[in-house]
C-alpha cells in the first residue's frame, strides 16, 4: 500500500504539525481551509490548498476535496472528525488509505460509553458511570456529564446537585455536537482531585502493541488541559507497569492500529487508577512523548497506515518534558475566551525549545474555533531543568494583541507546587497563582521609555526634512517633550529631552539610544542596557520585559470628544466575543441574583451570562445569532429597589 500525497483533514497547530512530517518524508501535503481560515500559517506550509465552502464537520466535503487534490490518503489530526468511525469508512470506501485506527476500532473506544463496557469487562478498573440520566443517582453526585464521542472538556460538565442535572445534560449535548458532530453523552462519577494520566500506546500493523511512556496532564481548567508533562512524578514503577499492562489489554482486545492513548485517573496516595476513556487519534501532548524518545509519532502513523514496518525505539525514554498550551484566553476572568489580532509573536532563540504554533504576528484569533494558539514544549535532563527553560521560553516570547494565559502558565510553571510535583487536577483552585504579569514599577518605568524613545527615534526617521537632528530640537527652551500612556488601570507620563552628545534625559533617569530598528531598541537607562523588542498597533506599544511583555496605550495629549453615548449604569455587558445562542428573559421579568439571562457560545463551548443582582429587565438589546464583542450590551437590568428606597 503506498501513501504518497496526504490530505490534512484539520486546521491550525495540527495541521501544520502533521504537514511538516509529510513533507519531511518527501510526501505531497495537502491542506483544507474554510474562509475564516483563509490566511492561516498552516495553509501556506501546505503544497497545495483546497476551499473547503462548508465545515471541518463535513466528511463528505472532505473525502471530495482529497479525490480533487488527487490525494491518496487522509491524517485526520486530533478533534473535529479525528474520531468519527463513519468518517473512517468514508475515506476508505472512497480508495484512500486512512492514517488512524481501523474504524472499528473507533467505534470500540472512540465511543466513551462502548470502551469502559469493554473495559469493566477485561477487568480494568472503571468508575461508576451510565448512560441512562435516570440512573443519575446511582452513578452518585457529584458526577460528570461526558461527551460520548469526544473530549477535549468540551460537552462535559459537573454536576453536584440531581436539580441541576438536566441543564447540564442540554448544554453538554450542545458542546458535543458542535465539537464532534455527535450529541451522545453519559454519567461518571466526578473524583474531585485525581491526578490525569494518560499511556501513549503505538501498535504496528501485525498488532503488536508498544508501550511508549506515560504523560501527566493534571493541570487544567474548564476540564481542558494546560501542562502535560513526561514522566509522571506521580507514578511509581509498580503502577506504571499496571497502567501499561491495562492499556495492552484494551488496545490488543479491539485490534487497534496506529497511534493512541489510554487515560486513567490515578489516586496518587492509594495508586489506585480507573480508566478514563481511549483517544483513538493523536494527542495534543504527543510532542512531549516525541522529545523524551526522540521518536516522530507522524511518521509512525504514515508507516502503520501504509503497512509498513516501523521501528519502535527500544530504549527506556531520556529525560523530562513538559508541553504548556498558549491559548486565546483571559485568566483574570475565569478563563474565559479572548479574540483580536496577534500583533506580535516572535519566540526567542534561547532556551532552545519546541514551538507548535498555529498562528503568527497579523493572524487574527475568532469565535469559530478552538482557543489553543501554540504548544511550547521543553525537553531536558532533568525536571527542574525542563520546568526553568519552559518558563523562560514563555517568558521571551514576543507576545502582543490578543490576550493570552502566558502569563498565568509562567507564574505556575514557576510555583513552588509545580516544583513539587503537587499537581493534582484541582491544582489551580487549590494553589491560585497569579494570572497576570507580575512586574514591579520600575520595569514598567523603564518599558514606558523605551515605547517613548522608540517613538521618538521613528519619527526622526520618518521626518521628511532635516531628519538628523535630534529629537524634539527647537531653536529655543522648550518643556521637556512629553508621552504618556496606560498600563493597565496605571497611567504613566514620560518625559525626556536629548542633549548635544546624544544622551537623554528622562524622568526614569539619564538614558542613551545605541541603536534603533523597526522591531526594537538597544537602550540604556540608569545605567543598564538592554537590547528590548517593541511592536507597535496603532497606539499600542508591545514592551519586551523580563518576565514577558508590557502592553502600553499612548494616551494622546490633548482630548478628544467621539460622540459615544454613556452607557446605561444598569446594562449588562458581554464578559468576551462570541455568539449570542440563547436568550432567556425578557423585557419586563423580574430575575433573581444569579439567574442565567443570556448564553453566549463561544470557541465550541457554552458561556452562561448570570445577573449579578435581583433587578428588573428593562430592555433586552441582543438576540439569539447575534454576534458581540467584549463590553458589548446585552440587556439593561434595574436592581430592585430596597425597602428603604420604596
Amino acid at each position: 500500500m503506498s501513501v504518497t500525497r496526504v490530505l490534512v483533514a484539520n486546521r491550525g497547530e495540527i495541521a501544520r504539525r502533521v504537514l511538516r512530517t509529510v513533507r519531511r518524508l518527501g510526501l505531497t501535503g495537502i491542506a483544507v481551509y474554510v474562509d475564516a481560515d483563509a490566511e492561516a500559517p498552516y495553509v501556506g506550509d501546505a503544497d497545495l490548498a483546497l476551499r473547503l465552502t462548508s465545515t471541518y464537520l463535513d466528511g463528505p466535503a472532505l473525502v471530495e476535496a482529497a479525490r480533487r487534490a488527487g490525494a491518496d490518503a487522509v491524517h485526520p489530526g486530533y478533534g473535529f472528525l479525528s474520531e468519527s468511525a463513519t468518517f473512517a469508512r468514508q475515506v476508505i470506501a472512497a480508495g484512500l488509505t486512512w492514517i488512524g485506527p481501523p474504524p472499528e476500532a473507533i467505534d470500540a473506544m472512540g465511543d466513551k460509553v462502548r470502551a469502559k463496557e469493554l473495559a469493566h469487562q477485561l477487568g480494568v478498573p472503571v468508575l461508576p458511570w451510565s448512560d441512562d440520566p435516570e440512573q443519575a443517582d446511582a452513578v452518585g453526585y457529584p458526577l460528570l456529564v461526558k461527551a460520548a464521542a469526544g473530549g477535549g472538556g468540551k460537552g462535559m460538565r459537573v454536576v453536584e446537585r440531581a436539580e441541576d442535572l438536566a441543564a447540564a445534560l442540554a448544554v453538554a449535548q450542545r458542546e458535543a455536537s458542535a465539537a464532534f458532530g455527535d450529541g451522545h453523552v453519559f454519567l461518571e462519577r466526578h473524583l474531585p482531585a485525581p491526578r490525569h494520566v494518560e499511556v501513549q500506546i503505538l501498535v504496528d500493523h501485525h498488532g503488536t502493541v508498544h508501550i511508549l511512556g506515560e504523560r501527566e496532564c493534571s493541570i487544567q481548567r474548564r476540564h481542558q488541559k494546560l501542562i502535560e508533562e513526561t514522566p509522571s512524578p506521580a507514578v511509581s514503577p509498580e503502577v506504571r507497569q499496571a497502567l501499561a499492562a491495562a492499556a495492552e489489554r484494551l488496545a490488543s482486545a479491539i485490534g487497534y492500529r496506529s497511534a493512541g492513548t489510554i487515560e486513567f485517573l490515578l489516586d496518587s496516595a492509594s495508586g489506585a487508577f480507573y480508566f478514563l476513556e481511549v483517544n483513538t487519534r493523536l494527542q495534543v501532548e504527543h510532542p512531549v512523548t516525541e522529545e523524551v524518545t526522540g521518536y516522530d509519532l507522524v511518521a509512525a502513523q504514515l508507516a502503520i497506515a501504509a503497512e509498513r514496518d516501523v521501528a519502535v525505539p527500544a530504549v527506556a525514554p531520556g529525560g523530562w518534558a513538559i508541553e504548556a498550551r498558549l491559548c486565546a484566553e483571559d485568566p483574570t476572568t475565569g478563563f474565559l475566551p479572548a479574540t483580536g489580532r496577534v500583533e506580535a509573536f516572535t519566540p526567542a532563540a534561547t532556551p532552545p525549545v519546541r514551538w507548535e504554533s498555529g498562528v503568527e504576528a497579523g493572524s487574527y484569533v475568532s469565535v469559530a474555533f478552538d482557543s489553543l494558539l501554540a504548544k511550547v514544549i521543553s525537553h531536558a535532563p532533568t525536571r527542574e531543568e525542563a520546568t526553568t527553560a519552559l518558563a523562560r521560553a514563555l517568558e521571551r516570547l514576543h507576545l502582543g494583541g490578543v490576550v493570552t494565559n502566558r502569563d498565568f502558565l509562567v507564574n505556575t510553571l514557576r510555583s513552588a507546587a509545580f516544583a513539587a510535583g503537587d499537581t493534582t487536577t484541582d491544582f489551580i483552585e487549590r494553589h491560585d497563582p497569579p494570572r497576570a504579569l507580575v512586574v514591579s514599577d520600575e520595569e514598567v518605568a523603564r518599558a514606558a521609555v523605551a515605547a517613548a524613545l522608540w517613538r521618538a527615534e521613528r519619527h526622526r526617521r520618518e521626518a521628511p526634512v532635516l531628519g538628523g537632528l535630534p529629537s524634539g530640537w527647537r531653536n529655543a527652551r522648550l518643556p521637556d517633550q512629553r508621552v504618556v500612556f496606560s498600563a493597565g488601570e496605571a497611567t504613566l507620563t514620560v518625559t525626556y529631552r536629548y542633549a548635544r552628545d546624544g544622551s537623554v534625559r528622562t524622568s526614569a533617569g539619564p538614558a542613551r539610544v545605541h541603536a534603533w530598528r523597526p522591531d526594537g531598541i538597544d537602550l540604556e537607562v540608569g545605567g543598564v542596557r538592554a537590547v528590548v523588542p517593541v511592536t507597535v498597533a496603532g497606539s499600542r506599544y508591545h514592551v519586551q520585559v523580563p518576565r514577558g511583555t508590557l502592553t502600553l496605550v499612548e494616551i494622546p495629549l490633548f482630548a478628544t470628544d467621539d460622540g459615544a453615548a454613556p452607557i446605561h449604569a444598569g446594562s449588562l455587558d458581554a464578559p468576551m466575543p462570541g455568539v449570542v445562542h440563547e436568550v432567556r428573559v425578557e423585557a419586563g421579568a423580574h430575575v433573581e441574583a444569579g439567574a442565567i439571562l443570556v448564553v453566549l457560545e463561544a470557541m465550541k463551548m457554552e458561556h452562561p451570562v448570570t445577573a449579578p443582582y435581583a433587578g428588573v429587565v428593562t430592555e433586552v438589546v441582543v438576540r439569539p445569532g447575534d454576534q458581540v464583542a467584549t463590553g458589548a450590551v446585552l440587556l439593561d437590568l434595574e436592581p430592585e429597589a430596597t425597602d428603604d428606597e420604596a
